[in-house]
C-alpha cells in the first residue's frame, strides 16, 4: 500500500511538471510569433531615377511623381531635367 501511493505521488509530479513545460512552450512560442509578425518588412521596393538602385518606399524620397535614395541624387536629377527642358 505504501509504494502504491509513492509511485501514485511520483506519477501526480511528473504529470504536473509535464503539464507546466507545455504551458511554458506554448507561451514562449506564441510569443515568438507575435514577435515575428511585428518585424516591419520594410514595405514596397522602389528604384531611384538617378542611379537606379532598389531600396524600401519608407527610406526613399519622393520629388515630382520619381523616387531617389538621397537629397543629393533627387538634385542631381533635377538639374538634368531642367537642362533638358
Amino acid at each position: 500500500m505504501n509504494l502504491l501511493l509513492i509511485r501514485l505521488i511520483i506519477f501526480a509530479v511528473l504529470l504536473f511538471a509535464g503539464l507546466k513545460l507545455y504551458r511554458m512552450y506554448r507561451e514562449w512560442k506564441l510569443e515568438r510569433e507575435e514577435a515575428d509578425r511585428s518585424v516591419p518588412q520594410g514595405g514596397q521596393m522602389v528604384r531611384c531615377a538617378w542611379c537606379q538602385v532598389h531600396l524600401p518606399e519608407d527610406d526613399a524620397l519622393r520629388e515630382r511623381g520619381q523616387w531617389f535614395c538621397s537629397p543629393d541624387h533627387r538634385d542631381k536629377y533635377l538639374e538634368e531635367q531642367k537642362r533638358e527642358e
